[in-house]
């Protein structure tokens, strides 16, 4: 669901109204919650980059709140995984934060159907390929030991929202370099590297940018 290319204003639509949606679909207090984000995303929020820069001061007159409520709520929509802090906030200078577009489509996943068919349609293809359809495995997997790391956390999370996906694909990655911002795996073998890199990128992506916000490139190989 990147908004970028020619789809761009239909993607921007499609992400806010999966919002607007499962939004409606929950208690007051998370509704409010929502709803203010997306006032910051349609007001500040600058998409190309992945940028929202707005100060405290100003986020709580647009809420129309007190800068407590605005750090208290800021600091749910990180919680939530939906926003990610970019750069921290110091003299002269406001905090960066980032919009995670795509946990948003996960977690509003419940609520597409409520949308329409078509709605469905255009964002589903990157949804279908969760579940690999044809791999049963022949033992169940434990959960892997989380020894603290990034890549061990990250399975860890993987292996409790898909056990089977995770014994066939994810337990068999192994890492190679972590630098600058780039996790390297490697793979058993070239159908293995290339199944993960086409059907399990954005995920583990989603699952690794939650646990650190630095990750900006996951690279498969063989």
């Amino acid at each position: 669901m990147k908004p970028v290319g020619r789809d761009a204003a239909t993607k921007k639509y499609d992400i806010l109204s999966a919002m607007l949606a499962y939004g409606l679909r929950q208690d007051k207090h998370k509704q409010r919650l929502i709803m203010r984000l997306m006032a910051l995303v349609t007001t500040r929020y600058n998409w190309q980059r992945d940028e929202l820069t707005m100060g405290q001061t100003e986020i709580a007159k647009l809420w129309d709140v007190d800068t407590r409520t605005v750090k208290r709520e800021m600091a749910k929509l990180r919680s939530l995984g939906w926003l990610v802090e970019k750069r921290q906030a110091a003299r002269g200078r406001v905090a960066m934060h980032g919009i995670a577009l795509d946990q948003i489509m996960l977690d509003t996943k419940s609520a597409w159907a409520a949308i329409g068919p078509d709605f469905v349609a255009r964002v589903q293809p990157g949804e279908v390929q969760h579940a690999p359809a044809n791999v049963v495995p022949l033992r169940p997997v434990a959960a892997p030991l989380n020894d603290g790391t990034l890549w061990a956390n990250a399975q860890a999370v993987f292996h409790s929202q898909d056990a089977a996906g995770f014994a066939a694909w994810v337990e068999k990655l192994a890492v190679v370099d972590y630098e600058a911002g780039q996790l390297t795996l490697v793979a058993p073998s070239k159908f293995h590297a290339t199944y993960v890199t086409t059907n399990l990128l954005d995920r583990l992506m989603v699952i690794l940018r939650r646990i650190d916000s630095s990750i900006a490139k996951i690279v498969i190989q063989h």
